[in-house]
């Protein structure tokens, strides 16, 4: 099942400690491009994160949000800096005998100074931690895989209709080019004949005519080679994943054929055919860009 590069997953994973939500979406990109934005006692993990990310996506530029919230609040302590507070009543000190004032500061208002007393975050313990966020960030995979095998089975329906139309675009040409040499041969006896006015035809030259106007208009190999790429894109819209690359580089291959039937077309309804052929190439090259 082919994969489409646009996708939204989202989870969240609690415990008695710890809520994490992971959330990510995706838009079209010809590699694949992670942007992880994450809480600064999350960040050590990056590597971990993007390495569980690689498992489920190829290409694309994913935006992966995750947020980290500590439910107990046990992670919290609070840090006392003492040579701070020495230096604030070493100076309180010094004013109050300056200005011949009383000393009266009290412990509870030397707790208010600034930096005093402070609330630090002690760090998890990394096993802990890991833990639920793989747990999270794997749920959250997972379902963006599924969103992007979703409109993968779309976008496989869509392309195969296309390569319908073209296979029977393919038929027309194959079919109708064998008359266009012969129509030619029958144009330029009778041009001949009103020219030499009942005059023996020089048959050798005929034949000659006829055979460079065949080399000119045939695009027998371009068929061949257009058919065989349409049974290509047809079989890797079976696999499983990451086609995106070989279905773009068989696109390009079927433009250039079919550019080649137009420009050697000499007839109006196969012109007309090879337009059609170069209008769903065109249609497919744009939703190969949206697969994975």
């Amino acid at each position: 099942m082919i994969k489409s590069m646009t996708g939204f997953g989202r989870s969240e994973y609690s415990d008695e400690r710890l809520k994490i939500t992971v959330e990510m979406k995706s838009v079209n990109n010809r590699y694949l491009d992670l942007n992880v934005k994450m809480p600064r006692q999350l960040a050590r993990m990056e590597a971990q994160i993007k390495a569980v990310l690689k498992e489920y996506m190829q290409r694309g530029k994913v935006d992966v949000y995750i947020s980290c919230e500590d439910l107990a609040q046990a992670g919290m302590t609070v840090r006392y800096n003492s040579r701070l507070a020495g230096e604030y009543v070493a100076k309180i000190r010094e004013m109050a005998e300056q200005f011949g004032l009383d000393f009266d500061l009290r412990a509870s208002a030397l707790a208010r100074f600034p930096d005093v007393l402070t609330m630090e975050e002690e760090p998890l313990d990394d096993a802990e931690l890991w833990g639920c966020l793989e747990k999270a960030l794997r749920s959250a995979a997972e379902q963006f895989s599924d969103a992007r095998e979703r409109e993968g089975a779309f976008l496989r329906e869509d392309l195969e209709k296309k390569l319908d139309e073209m296979t029977g675009h393919v038929a027309f040409i194959t079919e109708r080019s064998p008359g266009i040499v012969e129509a030619y041969r029958r144009r330029l006896e009778e041009k001949v004949r009103d020219l030499l006015d009942g005059s023996i035809i020089e048959e050798s030259r005929i034949v000659q005519e006829v055979t460079l106007y065949a080399d000119k208009v045939c695009v027998d190999e371009e068929l061949v080679r257009l058919s065989s790429h349409i049974q290509a894109v047809r079989a890797a819209l079976r696999e499983r994943d990451g086609v995106g690359r070989k279905l773009d580089f068989l696109a390009q291959e079927m433009n250039r054929e079919s550019n080649t039937i137009l420009s050697k077309s000499d007839d109006r309804e196969v012109s007309d055919h090879a337009i059609e052929l170069k209008t769903c190439v065109e249609k497919i090259r744009e939703q190969i860009q949206n697969i994975e």
